[in-house]
């Protein structure tokens, strides 16, 4: 097996190389973070929409039993 002439320079391109693939990566992991983010973002709007919902109805449901005398 031949020696390199170098043998600190392929181990720079070795790791220039897994460096690339490690940035690679990382874009991926923000894009997919962002979209989570997104994602969660609209839940949370959902969810608040969903709660005034629910006070909105249990307000209704409040007036009635009082108006049917239900209401303790």
């Amino acid at each position: 097996m031949a020696e390199p002439d170098n043998l600190v320079l392929e181990h720079l391109r070795a790791i220039r190389g897994e460096m690339g693939k490690m940035t690679d990566y990382m874009q991926t992991l923000s894009v997919e973070m962002t979209a989570i983010r997104q994602h969660l973002a609209g839940v949370v709007t959902l969810q608040d929409h969903d709660h005034g919902d629910i006070a909105a109805i249990k307000h209704r449901l409040d007036q009635i039993e009082r108006r049917l005398e239900l209401a303790e």
